[in-house]
């Protein structure tokens, strides 16, 4: 995979994809604004195993697309469920939701 870079002129975070996985990009990045949703509604119901598991599996899943970002957030979130620290978790999940709004993906 390529790596992050951050276009400061227009607040886009680019990442450069393998062209191999352009047929697998825009369903899982569809997945994590569902995930985004899912982790939303179980930390306002203090359902830290949730947001536990799907930071766990996103972790993973994102440095494995290339989304290295995407995996510290992860990891960031993980840790906040685990410490059950329902304030963090907000934190971190506002940062997720910044990023996948200024993501810009680039096929090379």
């Amino acid at each position: 995979m390529m790596a992050n870079e951050k276009d400061t002129q227009n607040g886009r975070i680019v990442v450069r994809v393998d062209r191999d996985l352009e047929d697998l990009i825009p369903n899982f990045m569809a997945n994590r604004q569902n995930d985004l949703i899912t982790m939303r509604n179980a930390v306002d119901t203090a359902d830290y195993d949730t947001v536990r598991g799907l930071a766990h599996g996103l972790k993973g899943a994102g440095g494995g697309y290339g989304f290295d970002v995407l995996s510290e957030i992860a990891a960031a979130l993980e840790q906040a469920a685990k410490a059950k620290d329902g304030g963090q978790i907000r934190v971190w999940l506002a940062d997720l939701a910044d990023y996948l709004e200024k993501v810009e993906i680039v096929y090379e």
